[in-house]
Order: structure tokens, then sequence, then C-alpha cells
């Protein structure tokens, strides 16, 4: 076996370093990530290792013996631990140490409105204004990578097969990604952390649509004029049935009906299976 002598900086919180896993292939892909799955299929194999510590307490990595299932049980268990357990709200869809997601129902809450451009015409939002407008239910998925934020068209907890909708929200990216700007970002993926992103999306100052949000909702005036309406109206239902199912903003309008229509078939299940791959 080839010398596997490494040299590591100690641990804190009393962690000793005990044990080392290495994966091999038969060449290592150029595009493999660092720590990263392989991008190519291919034979691969792993050995797990004891370290030995010398009279310096330096650490040197052992001779090995295959992995096993039983060698990846007990890790996983041991690793396990150190996750708090906690009580999961009702609205809680997934709960996963890299991946949150949840729901919210429809309703009225303050929004905060600072255009930068603002348009001809507004009514209530051509300056800088806070005013209660109506909310489309919506669905949270939060990763390591950043936040999802998307409109449903029921008030009602959504399940695996419930389409999704563009999020209306001015700081959301047409692909449902929030934009952070200068908003401080939760630093645990916990239920605890839902008033926090929360807070992000609806508490900070909305001052222009993303690219291409405008194409998000459907009928005449486009997304700030639709705000300056629901805003002037003191509305209080907000018409779903004006928001484009998540996905399809932007496409051509001589696509084939065939794939527009697939477009418009993304559900909860098939976004949280897609955040996850993030």
């Amino acid at each position: 076996m080839s010398d596997h002598s490494t040299q590591f900086e100690a641990s804190g919180g009393g962690l000793v370093l005990t044990n080392a896993i290495l994966l091999y292939r038969n060449q290592a892909p150029r595009n493999l990530k660092p720590y990263g799955a392989p991008c190519e299929d291919g034979p691969a194999f792993a050995s797990i290792h004891a370290v030995e510590h010398d009279g310096d307490g330096q650490p040197t990595i052992a001779a090995g013996a295959p992995l096993s299932r039983a060698h990846l049980r007990q890790w996983t268990e041991a690793l396990g631990r150190t996750v708090v357990p906690e009580i999961l709200p009702d609205n809680v869809l997934v709960a996963h140490p890299d991946m949150l997601a949840w729901w919210i129902p429809a309703q009225v809450r303050p929004a905060y409105f600072a255009l930068s451009a603002s348009p001809v015409g507004l009514r209530v939002l051509s300056g800088r204004t806070t005013l209660p407008v109506p909310y489309p239910a919506h669905l949270f998925i939060a990763t390591r990578s950043g936040l999802g934020v998307y409109a449903l068209a029921a008030s009602e907890r959504p399940n695996a097969a419930t389409p999704v909708l563009h999020s209306p929200v001015l700081n959301v990216f047409v692909n449902g990604s929030l934009c952070w700007g200068n908003i401080p970002r939760p630093k645990t993926l916990s239920a605890a952390s839902i008033p926090a992103y929360e807070n992000a999306v609806f508490d900070s100052w909305s001052t222009h649509p993303n690219p291409g949000q405008e194409l998000t909702v459907s009928g005449k005036g486009g997304l700030v004029r639709l705000w300056d309406d629901l805003a002037a109206r003191r509305a209080t239902r907000f018409p779903v049935s004006r928001l484009k199912p998540f996905g399809s903003a932007g496409r051509r309008q001589n696509r084939p009906q065939a794939e527009t229509a697939a477009a418009a078939k993304i559900t909860v299940a098939s976004l949280i299976s897609m955040s996850a791959r993030v």
C-alpha cells in the first residue's frame, strides 16, 4: 500500500482524530469537484483507516480495510448525535441538515416599497412608502446555498404534486432565488430560523423588479403596476390567477404548446429534488 502519511491540525472542542476514509477511482476525472461526488460513472473503492499518533501527538494514517455498510451506519449514527432534536411547526414540509422547506398561507402584511425608477402613472408607489398588501400563499426552500421563494395557488398545505407559481415578491429572481443584497443571512437551517428567512423576504425594501420578473405575471401593466393597484385599492386578496406557473416566465409565445405545458408541471416535489442537487 502506498504511503498515506498526512499531517493534520489539532481539532477543537475536545475531539481527537481517530479514523480516515479514503476514496479511490481508476483515474480522477478532470471535472471532479473538491470533496464532491464523481461526475462520471466508473469503478470506485473506499477504505477506512485508523489514525496513529506518535510521541509528539502528530497523526499518521495507518493501513486500512475496505469500507463496509456497517462502518457507514456506525459513523452516521455517531454524526447524527450532534444534531439537536427540535419540535417542528405544522407548516414545515422538509427538515434535513442540508434543507428546510415550509409554507405559509395567504395573508395581508406590510410591504416596503422604495422604487428606484417608478413607471409613469403609479397611484401610491411612486415614492418611498409602507402599505398593507395581500400576498398569496408561499413555499420556501432554504439550503446551504440560498433561499428559494415560490407562490402557491391555494392557501392550504401543499403536497408533493402541488404545482408551483412564480412569487410576485420584487426581491426574487426569475429562478426563484432571493436577492439577498445586504440582508443578513440566517446561520442555521433549523425551524428556529424560519422567522429570519421570512423577514428577509417580506421586511426588506423593494426597489425594483429583478430582470425578467415583469414576465412572471399575466395581464396588462406588469408586476409593479399590479402591486400599485393592490396597494391603492387596499385589496385583501392577491389575484393568484395572474401568476404564471414557475418556469414559464420569459418563454417565447411561439413555443409548442406541449413544451409550455411541461413547464407548468413543476411541483413541490420536483423543486425539492432540484434544490437537493444544488
